[in-house]
């Protein structure tokens, strides 16, 4: 569940702006249809805020009966980079979770990733993210016609370098609506795994539309309303 967390795709020949006249991401909210495996169906949110430049992203998804998870982000934008500051992601399957809590000092280029009752401090040679914030950096560098497809995020033990390559332009229906998107897909080692996502221009590059497969286990999360 936690690969809907995750965003990106670019317009690499665009020329970006300059910092001081960047476009910023709006506060959103909007709710998906969750399905795994052509099976289990279930709902989801995704809502950014902020307070001056303290931005929250907030992920929920519910299966009722069979799991759910929780991922939340803080951060903040400086032209058009995001400096995440903390963290978590809590997941449960049949009653039965875990949570990963990660804490970002951006000054001393670490992070520290904590998860059952083990802490791991990590070193970040380049500016690494989890999951919501890195979605927030690919979208806010489209918003400005820019994108380098080459990320870092802060996992269990490790900064793994994340990168994603865009694949064309399409419209799609979801519940919501047609929309004209770009996507973006993941680019994984392992064959067996696979993660897309479709962006809207039109809701600041939101996902509109999420496919993940990982060990032969199928998800999709369909865009059905904007709060």
């Amino acid at each position: 569940m936690t690969g809907m967390g995750v965003a990106a795709l670019g317009i690499a020949s665009i020329t970006a702006p300059s910092i001081a006249s960047a476009k910023t991401l709006e506060p959103s909210s909007a709710s998906y249809n969750f399905t795994v495996e052509d099976k289990y169906k279930g709902t989801a949110t995704r809502t950014l805020s902020n307070s001056g430049n303290t931005w929250q992203y907030n992920v929920k998804a519910r299966v009722a009966g069979v799991a759910s998870a929780a991922q939340s982000s803080s951060f903040s934008i400086s032209g058009n980079q995001v400096r995440p500051t903390k963290a978590s992601t809590t997941y449960k399957v049949f009653g039965i979770g875990s949570t990963h809590n990660l804490s970002f000092n951006n000054s001393k280029k670490q992070v520290v990733s904590s998860y059952k009752g083990d802490s791991n401090t990590l070193s970040m040679p380049q500016q690494a993210f989890d999951d919501l914030s890195l979605e927030a950096q690919i979208r806010q560098e489209l918003l400005n016609g820019k994108f380098s497809g080459n990320y870092y995020l802060a996992k269990k033990d490790k900064v793994e370098k994340t990168p994603f390559k865009k694949s064309g332009s399409t419209k799609i229906t979801v519940p919501a609506g047609t929309f004209d998107t770009v996507r973006v897909d993941r680019v994984h080692d392992d064959s067996s795994r696979s993660t897309s996502f479709w962006l809207a221009p039109s809701l600041d590059y939101l996902p509109v539309k999420v496919m993940q497969v990982n060990d032969g286990k199928k998800m999709d999360l369909e865009l059905t309303k904007v709060n």
